[in-house]
């Protein structure tokens, strides 16, 4: 479902005369239906680039081949990009981004409702996955902004589960929760490669990480060669 070759990325510092910022050279790995591969490495090793490349929120350098579920994003137009997002690839970030006054119910509901499903299954699907996450229904009403860092970030996590994305990155999925909503999350990452999804996540959470990956690649190994 995930293949990459030959990935490339820098930065140019346009503010700073242009310099170039190299961060990854020659990246390559690949990963399979019902797999989990964890990214690892030190504090600016470009496993969040990493990332956003394979969402597609970032440009590949010349010459890399990043292929999700058949379409290189390297080449695909931003609608095919679009397209993959709400058919097949799913993003958990550390950061709710939402519409504000937006209930939150309607938050977790809108992959489904994207995919045109109807509003009493995709509204039963956001019910089961705030239940479970441990969302007052109090609150189900409201708007996600006004919540706390942590119901934020379950918000986050339901919204992400709601499809069943085959292709799913997660990026520190466990962090800022307690160990009750902690094992749920764990539970739902397990579900989905047990449905078959392929996933890539950043645990910074050894226990987790250990749990749930297949394997792990540290990114550190891709950092661009500095001449002599």
């Amino acid at each position: 479902m995930i293949h990459v070759e030959n990935l490339g990325k820098f930065f140019t510092l346009h503010n700073q005369g242009g310099v170039t910022i190299p961060v990854l050279a020659a990246a390559g790995f690949s990963v399979a239906p019902g797999e989990c591969v964890a990214l690892t490495g030190e504090s600016g090793a470009g496993k969040s680039t990493v990332m956003r490349i394979l969402y597609g929120n970032y440009l590949a350098a010349p010459g890399s081949s990043v292929r999700i579920g058949g379409l290189d994003l390297t080449t695909a137009a931003p609608r095919e990009i679009l397209a993959l997002r709400r058919e097949t690839l799913g993003y958990v970030s550390q950061f709710l981004r939402v519409v504000p006054r937006v209930p939150t119910i309607d938050v977790v509901a809108e992959p489904l409702l994207a995919l045109g499903r109807p509003e009493q299954e995709a509204r039963a699907r956001a019910r089961d996955l705030l239940e479970r996450l441990r969302i007052p229904q109090a609150l189900w009403q409201l708007s996600p902004t006004t919540f706390s860092g942590g119901e934020q970030q379950r918000v986050n996590i339901a919204r992400g589960f709601a499809h069943a994305y085959p292709v799913l990155l997660l990026d520190e999925p466990t962090a800022s929760l307690d160990a009750t909503n902690r094992e749920t999350v764990l539970s739902l990452i397990e579900e989905a490669k047990a449905g078959g999804a392929a996933i890539v996540g950043i645990f910074h959470d050894i226990a987790a990480r250990q749990r749930v990956a297949d394997r792990e690649i540290d990114v550190s190994r891709f950092a661009p060669k500095v001449a002599a």
